[in-house]
């Protein structure tokens, strides 16, 4: 059967179906997420931005001793920031579910 003009109407102006189950959360579960978001984009930028440096680097090599220190350069930077991010995704993490940690609030 059509449906009506109001129906129509009103299916328009109704929140998406999409969006119905965010309306569950809270504020602090998509201000949570929206950190994390953030974050994750923030991450990947930096990241794009030193593999595009990586890449410059090494066309501008002249030596095999230099595409070496390159490569080494930029493995050595990678391990470090992906081991940093994952350690502020775990924060985050943490952080939004209520089960974030102290320095000083393990007992001796």
């Amino acid at each position: 059967m059509a449906q009506s003009t109001q129906q129509r109407a009103r299916t328009r102006t109704d929140t998406p179906d999409l969006m119905t189950p965010m309306t569950a959360f809270g504020p602090k579960a998509v201000e949570a997420w929206q950190e994390i978001i953030n974050e994750s984009v923030s991450f990947m930028t930096e990241r794009l931005e030193k593999d595009l440096e990586t890449q410059r680097a090494l066309l501008n090599c002249k030596t095999p001793a230099d595409l070496l220190k390159v490569q080494t350069d930029f493995l050595e930077s990678t391990m470090a920031q992906y081991s940093e991010g994952a350690k502020r995704f775990m924060n985050l993490m943490a952080k939004a579910n209520g089960t974030a940690r102290g320095y000083d609030d393990v007992p001796l």
